[in-house]
């Protein structure tokens, strides 16, 4: 058996994290202007890349704390069943520590997918590891 490999989708606030590990060789991690994913070039609104990225079942990795208490985006999170991990801190983060916490706790990062199931939900993952965080209007 084939172990659960998801295919994260790095939104333009974490394009960085996403470099660093395709550099590394992942080829989970896409993002805007990645070469295996031309319909969502860099710049491309959150509201046309949430339908593509919920339809595909990626994961979407951002910092953006604002998206989830916007009304548009709440109800896109809804409608296309968005999963997100928001990578956060009580301090921004370089791209190169953000790398290094989403490494340090990808396992624990796919058994919250897998026991989470469809979307939407959201995981905000921190210093100590990832933890469910609830979307305003849900």
């Amino acid at each position: 058996m084939v172990p659960f490999s998801p295919i994260f989708f790095a939104d333009e606030n974490t394009l960085g994290f996403a470099k660093i590990l395709q550099r590394s060789g992942r080829t989970d991690i896409l993002s805007p202007g990645h070469d295996r994913l031309p319909e969502v070039p860099l710049g491309t609104p959150d509201l046309d890349w949430m339908p593509l990225v919920g339809a595909r079942g990626f994961i979407v990795v951002t910092r953006d704390r604002r998206i989830r208490t916007r009304p548009a985006e709440l109800a896109a999170y809804r409608q296309h069943g968005i999963r997100s991990v928001w990578l956060g801190a009580k301090r921004d983060m370089r791209p190169d520590e953000q790398a290094e916490l989403f490494l340090r706790f990808e396992e624990r990062i796919v058994r919250e997918i897998i026991k989470r199931g469809a979307g939407p939900w959201a995981l905000a993952l921190t210093l100590t590891g990832p933890r469910p965080i609830r979307l305003t209007g849900f």
